[in-house]
């Protein structure tokens, strides 16, 4: 899918926002009636926001920007995402702190690609952290020159939309995660070395929501 084509699809962003494959949710696999997550508390929640841009790759094709995280001793130890983070006190809106969190995990320098923000896809909430998570949708004329923060990112990835349309094969996984017996669906997104990695969660549904957009 060339760049040209995304935009025609996503510019502008409908008032209904279509939701993603139902499966991308994490639910219990051995059938269990426990809770999956804690009630959502509001006045507990965290603020924060990620960066969805989409970027012209070096064949012309249309591609995201997503990061591995470094394995640490925490939620979200290397899982695949967006780049992105909490809202701090300086912050005008979300499209600042992503755009800000962006700056400093892999690079980017909004002017210098001609990075455009078009708005917001649903807010996501995620339990573990209580991050009340606002995904900001951006587009960039030029391919940007992005390099990692070290202590942020392993390695950026840059994988084209097309793998995220509604339809595109989804990878149906089962594990223990925290204790619980999880079964989810996750797309699967090969690196530049040939790896493949698992993109689930948050990320995941964001993508899904991603992907309904520009199937139309």
């Amino acid at each position: 899918m060339r760049l040209e084509d995304v935009v025609s699809r996503l510019v502008p962003l409908p008032d209904a926002l279509p939701e993603g494959p139902a499966i991308l949710m994490p639910i219990l696999a051995d059938g269990s009636p426990r809770p999956l997550a804690a009630e959502r508390v509001p006045a507990q929640d965290r603020p924060a926001a990620v960066l969805v841009l989409i970027v012209p790759g070096t064949d012309g094709s249309a591609r995201v920007i997503l990061t591995e995280r470094p394995a640490y001793d925490g939620h979200h130890s290397g899982e695949v995402s967006f780049p992105g983070g909490k809202v701090e006190a300086g912050d005008a809106d979300s499209s600042a702190t992503a755009l800000r969190e962006a700056g400093e995990e892999v690079g980017l320098d909004p002017r210098a690609a001609g990075v455009r923000v078009i708005g917001c896809l649903s807010e996501v909430w995620i339990p573990v952290s209580r991050f009340a998570l606002t995904p900001v949708l951006a587009i960039a004329e030029r391919h940007p020159e992005l390099v990692a923060s070290p202590d942020e990112v392993v390695r950026i990835l840059q994988p084209p939309v097309e793998i995220f349309l509604r339809g595109a094969p989804l990878t149906i996984v089962e594990r223990t995660v925290r204790g619980l017996p999880l079964r989810y669906g996750a797309y699967p997104v090969g690196a530049d070395d040939g790896e493949e990695l698992l993109v689930w969660g948050a990320t995941a549904r964001i993508l899904g929501q991603l992907g309904a957009l520009l199937r139309g």
